[in-house]
């Protein structure tokens, strides 16, 4: 996915943070570029460090379309949820494909489904590639 760096912030007590601005919403996520990267767009994948459990952090989502929010030190990734044949689970966020850990097996009938993850910030690490 590409989005665009606004700032990248280090505090002693978290890893670099960086303020992003993509066009499904604007929010702070780790960044695991370097601390000196320019403000710009850049090309990333996403990653989860967070179990996905079913009712505590991940829920139906109100509305069908892809979204990014924040939410104090959460952040609020609305997509499409897709299960895989060995269990596990893909979150579809816009042109984003993010591989979840689950904790245990999802209810019956939620793959295909709208679903919100509600995640740590510090916990959705975005890497920059090179296309």
């Amino acid at each position: 996915m590409l989005v665009d760096v606004e700032k990248i912030a280090t505090f002693p007590w978290s890893p670099l943070l960086a303020q992003i601005r993509t066009p499904l919403g604007r929010t702070a996520v780790r960044w695991c570029g370097a601390q000196d990267d320019p403000a710009g767009p850049y090309h990333v994948e996403w990653t989860i460090d967070e179990e996905i459990t079913w009712g505590r952090n991940a829920k139906p989502a109100t509305d069908s379309s892809p979204r990014i929010e924040p939410g104090g030190h959460c952040v609020v990734l609305r997509g499409q949820l897709h299960l895989m044949e060995d269990g596990g689970a893909v979150l579809a966020l816009g042109d984003a494909r993010i591989l979840l850990e689950l904790t245990e097996r999802l209810p019956v009938g939620v793959a295909g489904t709208w679903v919100e993850l509600y995640l740590d910030r510090e916990k959705i690490s975005l890497y920059p590639v090179t296309l």
